[in-house]
């Protein structure tokens, strides 16, 4: 917690660009600190796939976990793909809380990534 305030960073496919806002504008005015990502790559922002910019973006995504006290995933529909994934597997590992948008299809999936 900075201030009082918890610190939470999204997770999930960035094809879910109206979501991820959604889910950062009703974070915030639950009184959350939101990080999110920086570029919507199955969106639109194509920079993503530039070289090198891909990794870079999903190592900062795990510094980003780094900051925050829980993560939040943005699994519209229970999509959950190999990025998010990772980024739920490196959260655990860390012992840091995940939220899910929607409660996934299998009660496993909570704790079996």
């Amino acid at each position: 917690m900075i201030g009082g305030y918890r610190v939470v960073t999204l997770c999930g496919s960035t094809r879910f660009r109206d979501a991820f806002m959604e889910a950062q504008k009703c974070l915030t005015l639950e009184g959350c600190i939101v990080i999110s990502v920086g570029l919507f790559g199955h969106s639109g922002d194509d920079e993503v796939w530039a070289e090198g910019v891909k990794e870079m973006l999903d190592d900062m995504h795990k510094r980003k976990i780094d900051m925050a006290d829980e993560i939040f995933v943005v699994n519209v529909g229970g999509y959950v793909g190999d990025s998010t994934r990772s980024e739920i597997n490196y959260a655990r590992a860390a012992g840091k809380k995940v939220n899910f948008l929607e409660e996934p299809a299998d009660p496993g999936d909570h704790h079996d990534w």
